[in-house]
């Protein structure tokens, strides 16, 4: 069985370096039809948050809430499967109402290829770059006092094929294009940075089981 969606793609290497999820994003809005800009969803939609260094201690927003830095500067981090429904809802509240976008974080791959991919909508979908392991990286204090550590190698791309042991993804770095992994691969990465996903839902034709 294949799967085959044809989505816009949208390299972020040299403008976003950091942008990965907002260039995902953005491909899925111009799936839409919807003709907004990468540098629009960032700067009207996304909720951001500085990360900055004080006596040799990062101090920084958690990534469930804020983008964690800026898209805009390779030394920033990312953000989490929240942020970038809440940004995707806005655009939508101002544009397409009739769709709403939801954070389906831990929702099997399988059930989202059912759920989505086969009545022709992609998902937003947190791995690594290039697939490699992530690792611990670096740690910093979020505003209720405790200790946020990121998940280096963290990436995310639009998920918009599949077949029965490999998946399809638009790949936003290195202009990489379409790429296809390995199912058992792709499905240990996503678990590594915590199952992150967020899928949209048109009014009327995605109930959520």
């Amino acid at each position: 069985m294949k799967k085959w969606i044809q989505a816009p793609y949208i390299d972020q290497t040299e403008r976003y370096p950091t942008g990965c999820e907002s260039v995902s994003a953005v491909m899925l809005l111009h799936y839409l039809g919807i003709p907004i800009t990468v540098d629009a969803f960032i700067d009207d939609y996304l909720e951001k948050a500085p990360v900055i260094s004080r006596k040799g201690r990062l101090y920084g927003p958690d990534p469930f809430l804020s983008f964690a830095g800026s898209p805009y500067d390779a030394a920033s981090f990312g953000c989490y499967a929240p942020v970038i429904a809440n940004a995707l809802n806005r655009v939508f509240a101002a544009q397409k109402p009739e769709y709403l976008a939801k954070d389906i974080t831990g929702m099997p791959v399988s059930k989202m290829l059912a759920q989505f991919l086969d009545r022709d909508m992609p998902v937003v979908f947190w791995a690594s770059l290039d697939m490699k392991e992530t690792v611990p990286g670096p740690k910093w204090q979020l505003p209720d006092g405790s200790v946020f550590t990121w998940r280096s190698n963290e990436h995310c791309m639009l998920l918009m094929g599949y077949e029965e042991d490999a998946l399809y993804f638009n790949d936003p770095w290195q202009n990489h294009g379409c790429m296809r992994w390995p199912l058992s691969l792709v499905e240990r990465r996503h678990k590594e940075q915590r199952g992150l996903a967020v899928a949209v839902i048109k009014e009327g034709k995605y109930a959520l089981r």
